[in-house]
């Protein structure tokens, strides 16, 4: 017998996005209420938290319901990444092989506003750091994410924070607003990479630099952490930028 414990909401929403995937069309609430044996009321509750976080959109002329794009996205996002560490993943090694510093190379790719971090390696007596796989973390706050962001218009920017009058922060550093995040990227534009110093760990910096597909859309950043004791972001952020334009290279086909 399972020790999985049985979460009947869990299990219900599951069902549904299973029985629309199967459908070639959009499905009545009726018809998923009968077909996976849940209360009519249930199928509608369901539904409506399912629509709020974007997996299903209703066809109200059909009086029936589908999956999202997001579904798919999602499924598309898990794939890119993969693709985006193995093409990363010698150029980080090369990274951390030519500097011979104390410092952790990692990639990262934005999710909304955060960014979700795909590859890592870590030189010689590195510094322990909160960029394993698959972590997230708020995107003003880290130099990858601020590489990224720094590539966006300010439109889009400004959709990532759309209900922001202030934004997270750790231990009362990092930008607090909208308009010292546009100070931070106009910086990060001249510069040519971004900086973060504390922002995320107290004593730890990093510098990253984004690396862009064919429509100049940052598609991942390239990242190295370190200890500010030991480095400063203006030591290593030319030969971050020379590693996410190689990733660059190896994405457009362009030297």
């Amino acid at each position: 017998m399972s020790d999985m414990p049985d979460i009947p909401a869990a299990r219900n929403a599951l069902g549904v996005l299973r029985l629309l995937a199967a459908r070639s069309g959009p499905v009545p609430a009726s018809t998923i209420a009968r077909e996976l044996g849940i209360p009519r009321s249930s199928v509608y509750q369901l539904l409506a938290v399912m629509m709020d976080e974007g997996f299903v959109v209703h066809y109200p002329e059909d009086h029936a319901y589908g999956l999202s794009s997001l579904v798919s996205e999602l499924g598309t996002a898990a794939l890119q990444s993969e693709r985006l560490a193995r093409l990363a993943k010698p150029l980080l090694d090369r990274l951390v092989a030519e500097l011979r510093m104390p410092v952790v190379a990692h990639l990262a790719v934005l999710g909304g506003a955060d960014v979700v971090y795909a590859a890592r390696v870590q030189g010689f007596r590195a510094p322990t750091t909160v960029s394993a796989i698959g972590v997230r973390l708020p995107a003003h706050l880290t130099a990858t994410g601020r590489a990224m962001l720094a590539r966006l218009s300010p439109g889009q920017v400004r959709a990532l924070y759309p209900h922001r009058a202030s934004l997270i922060r750790r231990s009362d550093a990092g930008p607090a607003s909208l308009a010292e995040l546009d100070s931070l990227l106009a910086a990060t534009r001249e510069r040519g990479w971004a900086v973060e110093e504390g922002d995320v760990t107290a004593e730890y910096g990093s510098a990253g630099a984004a690396a862009v597909d064919r429509n100049g859309y940052p598609v991942a950043a390239i990242g190295l952490t370190f200890r500010l004791d030991t480095l400063a972001a203006d030591e290593v952020g030319p030969a971050v930028l020379r590693t996410a334009d190689a990733l660059t290279a190896r994405l457009t086909g362009r030297a």
